[in-house]
């Protein structure tokens, strides 16, 4: 596991939760009913799928291993030296000896740009090439994260039409005035699981889905830039200078460029 931000944010959410659960004199087992959970997890599941294509649902689902595992967390900063030592073999004895220097290269888009560039590819073809990949999977990683925020957005309606089937179940058990109160206490249950798996699960992954998409599309930007330094010739040391430049703050955006 690269990044275990997913795990560590939600399950101890969980935990807490349990855990104010218990403090305040409840049980945590009262919570966890079939029929609610059910309802609202594999509806939810469904009309937000409805709302797209198969295809969008088989990749959200992969985002979400992903979400969970960490992907690339490094925005590209352990490309740069990669990137100059690339650059300064290039300038002393060409672009085809970098040929033999790819297997010590971990990035497969930077691989991919270079082998391109050995290959002899215009540079602006190359350019318009990694740029279409980039922003290819920038839309597609965008579509996941709407599948999931689309899910946190319906699971609390879902959970409110469970608690209206729950007391309706309850209005029909009236003349049983001592089975009224599990009852009504296992309606809201699906209320609950609504509001909670939308604020504890589905936003969290959809955020998440989206922060990680930044960083590896950054460190592919990173790549990117790199191939076109080296095609051109340009000075190792001003390189580095501007590969640092292009990586992705704390805040998300990327950095102004260095002139």
């Amino acid at each position: 596991m690269k990044d275990p931000a997913a795990v560590i944010g939600i399950g101890l959410g969980m935990v807490v939760i349990v855990a104010a659960n218990m403090l305040e004199g409840g049980n945590p087992m009262s919570l966890v009913l079939g029929p609610p959970m059910l309802l609202v997890f594999g509806t939810t599941l469904l009309v937000t799928v409805a709302g797209g294509t198969m295809t969008d649902a088989k990749e959200a689902m992969k985002a979400l291993v992903r979400a969970f595992k960490g992907g690339d967390a490094a925005p590209g900063a352990d490309l740069v030296p990669h990137v100059v030592t690339l650059a300064d073999r290039a300038r002393r004895e060409g672009l085809l000896a970098l040929e033999d220097g790819l297997a010590d290269v971990p990035e497969p888009f930077l691989v991919k740009g270079v082998t391109m560039a050995i290959d002899g590819t215009d540079p602006e073809e190359v350019r318009e090439i990694l740029e279409a990949e980039i922003d290819a999977k920038r839309r597609k990683d965008n579509q996941s994260a709407k599948f999931f925020k689309d899910a946190g957005a319906y699971a609390p309606t879902i959970g409110i039409v469970g608690t209206v089937m729950g007391l309706v179940h309850v209005l029909e058990s009236l003349a049983d005035p001592e089975s009224l109160g599990p009852l009504i206490a296992a309606a809201f249950v699906a209320t609950l699981w609504g509001v909670m798996s939308a604020n504890v699960f589905w936003f969290p992954i959809g955020n998440r889905i989206k922060r990680l998409s930044e960083l590896e599309c950054s460190r592919m930007e990173v790549a990117l830039e790199g191939v076109a330094a080296i095609q051109s010739g340009a000075n190792p040391r001003m390189i580095a200078e501007k590969l640092k430049s292009l990586l992705v703050d704390g805040s998300g955006t990327s950095q102004p460029e260095a002139a």
